[in-house]
């Protein structure tokens, strides 16, 4: 590899550290080296490309749009492409679930989706503050670090991060501990020092947390005390949204309806940048430029993110989607079996999961060990101790039976490392 070359790059860099392999091409779930070494991929550009490396028919349709000279950078200026897309999307996703959401195209990544969340959540209210939840995770840029909870990242900002109120996630404060109604307990009272946010912003699947999942009567209940209390719900559906935990919304099965969403990583379908917020009607207060971004008009992602859209009115493909979904659930329940829930504890939504083991160091020791096996699967949580499984949606059966039998070796191997 041209380790030389990359030291040029900046010591911010993190996924290559991990794993250290010159890429060249990539079909589907597997990615070939330089070298010609094949590696299976459980991480899917963290969640951006659910629909797999290359798909055929979004490569066909970006080639058709480029060799017909269509524009590519317009702003926010009427092209063909986005309207498709609009169409495509208010007529596939928003309407048969009885949707009327309107669509802001923002700058091209999650954070810049969140930014625009949170700053029309706070205009809308005239409130100055949101309310967190713990592990969250939500973005880089400074408005939406600010609501994530990693120390590490947030030392990253270079100064306080403020106007954001934490508070405990479903579960975390063990099992017999009702946090919602902690929650509202503490905006109730006068002397608990905690102001009233403009709305809570929450992942129905915390991802980079550790893969932490409400239960659906938690998200239910979160949403009827915010409308109670005259507080908004902003849903952060970046990673777990576009298909990811089954079902197109994350929240859908919960039967909630939050008055934002944020959409961005597999919304563009091909890996090419593409954020959207959702906006309940009555919130749309923008004066027009009052929230803007130079790369919010890309029509590549437009034209890919359309193709990828009809997928889910292919009965074939959300067969196909459910079959991998029992069996990723299933390899996760007999790792159970195999080592007990002292040693693996498994949390799992669709085709995000993670397995968290009995101590905090084994999950980067499998990462590791399952990547000279050569398959990619990151880590995730406060203390790296969740090993996270994000396969492509598309992601062909035998070859996810092979990847998962090669995990299934590293664990074991790790595993009979420590004696206990």
């Amino acid at each position: 590899m041209h380790s030389n070359l990359f030291e040029s790059e900046s010591n911010v860099r993190s996924y290559c550290r991990n794993f250290p392999v010159l890429l060249k091409t990539a079909r589907n779930s597997v990615i070939q080296s330089s070298s010609g070494m094949e590696y299976i991929d459980f991480l899917a550009g963290a969640g951006s490309l659910n629909y797999g490396h290359n798909h055929p028919k979004l490569k066909s349709a970006l080639l058709d749009y480029i060799g017909n000279d269509n524009i590519t950078q317009s702003l926010d200026l009427y092209t063909e492409a986005k309207a498709a897309f609009i169409d495509t999307f208010v007529g596939t996703i928003l309407a048969p679930r009885g949707l009327d959401y309107k669509l802001q195209f923002t700058g091209p990544t999650g954070t810049n989706a969140v930014e625009a969340a949170l700053k029309l959540a706070r205009l809308a209210k005239r409130r100055p503050t949101i309310g967190a939840f713990s592990n969250a995770f939500h973005g880089m840029s400074l408005g939406a670090l600010a609501a994530s909870g990693n120390a590490d990242k947030r030392a990253g900002a270079g100064m306080p991060l403020g106007n954001v109120t934490f508070f405990p996630y479903d579960g975390y404060m063990g099992p017999n501990v009702d946090t919602v109604e902690y929650i509202e307990r503490q905006l109730n009272d006068p002397s608990s020092g905690i102001a009233k946010p403009a709305a809570f912003i929450v992942e129905t699947v915390q991802g980079e947390g550790g893969i932490n999942i409400a239960s659906f009567e938690w998200l239910r209940r979160l949403c009827a005390m915010a409308r109670r209390n005259d507080i908004l719900v902003i849903v952060d559906d970046i990673q777990a949204g576009c298909g990811r935990t089954g079902r197109f919304f994350s929240f859908e099965v919960a039967e909630i309806k939050p008055d934002i969403v944020c959409l961005s990583k597999s919304l563009g379908g091909y890996g090419l940048p593409l954020s959207l917020v959702l906006i309940a009607p009555e919130l749309d207060i923008w004066k027009p430029g009052q929230h803007n971004g130079t790369f919010r008009g890309n029509n590549l992602g437009f034209v890919a993110a359309t193709t990828a859209l009809s997928f889910w009115s292919d009965e074939t493909f959300k067969a196909s989607l459910q079959q991998r979904v029992s069996q990723l659930h299933a390899w996760l329940e007999s790792q159970v079996r195999r080592y007990g829930k002292e040693r693996v504890r498994v949390r799992a939504r669709g085709l995000i999961a993670g397995i968290e083991f009995h101590r905090d160091d084994i999950a980067a020791a499998v990462s590791a060990e399952a990547f000279e096996r050569r398959v990619i699967v990151e880590t995730c949580g406060a203390r790296d101790q969740v090993l996270k499984f994000l396969p492509p949606l598309t992601i062909e059966s035998d070859i996810f039976e092979e990847g998962l039998d090669r995990v299934a070796y590293a664990i074991d191997k790790i595993i009979s490392k420590t004696g206990n």
